[in-house]
């Protein structure tokens, strides 16, 4: 890390020398280009600088441990045991600094719920994964929005599509993407025997209109009548909205709203969320047809986190965090999950080793 930072602070007072050179402030767009990447430099740079005066107050510290005054000594080791707590903290921001910067961090998201093997029980699990982003999401005090429910006979939810608004949510929540496996005995299960679902999960920055430019011509918009638990406007109105994006197949469904426009405008949202997110992972060369590589095809084998009710145990198998803590977690405390994992990513980015 360190070579790093030293590259980046040669860059910098390399950068401030051409600043001064006359011939390149005569050059305006040359002039611009370097002041642009002198101040983005400049916070790496500046902790840096204050690391290494920690560094050198530690190492006159140490050196008073050899002061024939024992108050001194004592003195000594107190401010030791401060700073050497200190530079690891600014070790951490350092490192914290030198990540590229995800664009999308600080975008709301669109959450897509899906049942996946296991029937009816993994639709009740989806219909809990749903529960636990909702109280995650008051907890941090985010705004959500049911974009589209498809819901089973017994309180399971077969599909969800919401929209979590809040500060930082795609930086907290971009890591839930994949499968989510449940082990527990489902309540019609007689004699006793554990059951195995799974449920997909699929984290999408919200795009915004400007982002993601949709041609009209490209959709095919169909309108029905909605079905399944709603009211008294279901089975009378043509309310429901399914838009089909010709040139990729997409489709998007919507039919919660009473009103058609409504329904249209929330299926719209999804849609261009769902394109942003192909276009992004197509930019980093990864298929993204009907967004499979994202959250798998649903089977039991694949996942990401497996919540097992007979041990109340929840594990996370890409970082091996296991905590028995199942009814915590599903009741939003989800940070003691989240924390580790953008802490494990960030390190494995930092060791990619690509700033930008």
């Amino acid at each position: 890390m360190f070579e790093k930072v030293e590259d980046i602070e040669n860059r910098y007072l390399e950068l401030e020398r051409l600043l001064a050179d006359p011939a390149v402030v005569q050059s305006q767009k040359t002039y611009q280009g370097h002041a642009k990447e002198h101040r983005s430099l400049e916070p790496i740079v500046r902790a840096y600088w204050d690391y290494k005066a920690a560094k050198d107050e530690l190492e006159s510290s140490r050196l008073l441990l050899d002061d024939p005054d024992p108050e001194m000594r004592q003195l000594a080791r107190e401010e030791i045991e401060k700073l050497e707590e200190r530079l690891s903290s600014m070790e951490k921001g350092l490192m914290m600094l030198l990540l590229p910067r995800d664009p999308n961090d600080e975008k709301n998201i669109i959450v897509e719920i899906r049942a996946g093997t296991g029937g009816e029980e993994a639709a009740l699990f989806a219909s809990d994964l749903f529960r636990m982003y909702l109280r995650y999401a008051e907890k941090r005090r985010w705004r959500t929005e049911v974009l589209s429910r498809h819901e089973t006979g017994i309180g399971g939810l077969k599909e969800i599509i919401f929209l979590v608004e809040g500060e930082g949510a795609y930086s907290r929540l971009k890591y839930e993407s994949g499968v989510h496996r449940v082990q527990r005995v489902p309540e019609t299960e007689a004699q006793g025997r554990i059951h195995t679902s799974a449920v997909t999960v699929a984290v999408l920055p919200e795009a915004e209109e400007v982002e993601v430019q949709i041609n009209p011509e490209d959709l095919r918009v169909d309108v029905f009548r909605s079905s399944g638990h709603g009211g008294q406007h279901v089975n009378t109105t043509d309310s429901a909205v399914r838009i089909t994006h010709l040139p990729t197949g997409l489709v998007v469904t919507c039919q919660d709203e009473k009103s058609q426009h409504k329904n249209r405008a929330k299926a719209m949202k999804v849609l261009r969320s769902r394109l942003l997110e192909q276009e992004r992972q197509e930019q980093e060369d990864r298929i993204s047809q009907d967004r499979k590589s994202m959250v798998g095809t649903g089977d039991r084998s694949e996942r990401i986190r497996t919540y097992n009710f007979p041990q109340a145990r929840v594990t996370d198998h890409r970082i091996g965090l296991t905590l028995y803590k199942l009814e915590d977690v599903l009741a939003g405390g989800l940070d003691q999950i989240v924390d580790p994992i953008i802490t494990y990513f960030r390190s494995e980015a930092l060791k990619k080793g690509a700033h930008q």
